[in-house]
């Protein structure tokens, strides 16, 4: 899923950072980022809800979600 990587990268997270955020395992965002693991509706969701996106803006269904300034 080439497009988790591109907003990981967005918002300045490692994958070890996302992972922590998300409450999931760094090797597996790095499977689902490479296409070997497809996620569960329930795994997209925790990703969004770790970047403060919607699950329609991780899948790309709508437009490319803004970088949040981290200065909350």
């Amino acid at each position: 899923m080439e497009r988790l990587k591109r907003l990981r990268e967005k918002f300045g997270m490692s994958q070890a950072e996302l992972a922590d955020k998300a409450g999931i395992s760094q090797p597996f965002i790095g499977a689902i980022e490479s296409g070997r693991k497809s996620p569960t509706l329930r795994t997209l969701e925790k990703l969004a809800n770790a970047m403060d996106i919607s699950v329609l803006e991780l899948l790309g269904a709508v437009g490319e979600p803004s970088a949040k300034v981290a200065s909350e």
